[in-house]
Order: structure tokens, then sequence, then C-alpha cells
């Protein structure tokens, strides 16, 4: 007979994660307000109702919840667009389709909290265990895109897909944590971004 496995976490296991949880939210509410540079460590625990050390349990440093942010926010981004990407499309849809994934996370993020993920996420001092800077489920899903269209002749056959990629996606991050510009002119930013991408990619 087969054992069944119980993957339901302890009481004490349960708790602990409660308390993880609600420790991250309030820190999130804390660096939207403030920023993580300024974010008031006191303000945390007494928002999430913790002791000092608790917080450091869970969190040795304020990088680690800004990490947790950034790890969520790829994993949500990757699901999205992997959804799309089982449906018809081409490389000329995918693209705008990723720009629109990223606007949507940076409106959820709020942009404080947005330009500090990046920060921390192309940060020279970037924590250990942290992954690569170039670590991005996205660049590996557009870097196909890129390929299948290279393949089919859609752009040009002497392309560097994975660096095609990346640039994309280091573009597009550089335009929204720069441009304050209102969100009708912002649109028509992000548009020429896709278009100008696609002039420079497609086969003639």
């Amino acid at each position: 007979m087969a054992t069944q496995v119980n993957d339901k976490p302890s009481g004490r296991q349960a708790k602990r994660l409660e308390t993880r949880q609600r420790v991250y939210d309030a820190a999130i509410t804390e660096f939207k307000r403030s920023g993580m540079a300024d974010a008031d460590i006191g303000a945390i625990i007494a928002a999430s109702g913790v002791a000092r050390g608790t917080f450091y349990f869970h969190f040795p440093t304020k990088e680690h919840v800004l990490e947790e942010v950034e790890r969520n926010l790829v994993a949500r981004l990757a699901s999205d667009l992997s959804r799309f990407l089982a449906s018809p499309h081409d490389l000329w849809s995918t693209l705008p389709e990723i720009v629109r994934l990223v606007v949507a996370g940076e409106a959820r993020l709020g942009p404080r909290l947005f330009r500090d993920v990046l920060a921390l996420h192309f940060s020279q001092t970037r924590p250990p265990g942290f992954g690569k800077a170039t670590d991005h489920p996205l660049v590996s899903l557009l870097t196909e895109e890129i390929e299948r269209a290279r393949d089919a002749g859609l752009v040009y056959s002497e392309v560097d897909a994975p660096k095609c990629a990346l640039f994309f996606l280091l573009g597009l991050y550089s335009l929204l944590v720069t441009n304050h510009d209102p969100k009708p002119a912002r649109s028509r930013l992000l548009e020429e971004f896709v278009a100008t991408t696609r002039r420079g990619l497609e086969s003639r």
C-alpha cells in the first residue's frame, strides 16, 4: 500500500510561515513609502507585531526582502508570458506583450519599489546567493522566440538572440525607471521602442 505524503505544514511551521508573510507584507508597505535605503526597521516590526530579532531571523538584511520581491515579480512575469506564448503569436506580438506585462508589474509594486528591485538586480554589490544579474527567465523565453523567428526568416540570420533579448529587457527597464512623462507620452515612447526594436531585427 502506498504511503500518503502529507505536504501540509505542521502547526509550528504554519505559524512561522504566517509570521514571515506578515513581516514581508509590512516591509513592502514601508519600502513603498520610503524606499529600501530609508526604510525604518522599527516601523516594519511595529506594523508586523514582532520582535526585532524575528525580522532578522526571517530576513537578515533589507536586501533579502527586496530579493524576495524580485523573485516573486520575475516568477509572475515568466508565468504570464508563458501563458501568452501558449496561444497563437509571433515575435512582433510578443515584444509589446512583454512591455505590457512589465509595466503591469511596475504598477503593482509602485515606481519606487520597482526602481529598488532593478537597482538590486543590476548591483555590482549584489549579496552572495542572489544569482547573476543576467539571470532572468524573460531573457530565456524571449531568446527562444527570437531564435524561432530567425529560423522562420522573420529576422536577419546573423542575429545574436540571447544578446538581443537581454538588450531589449535592459532598454525597457531603463526607459521605465528614467521616464516620468504622463501616461500617454510614456506609452508612445514604449511603442516607439518596440517599433525600433522590430526595425533592427526584421529581415529585409
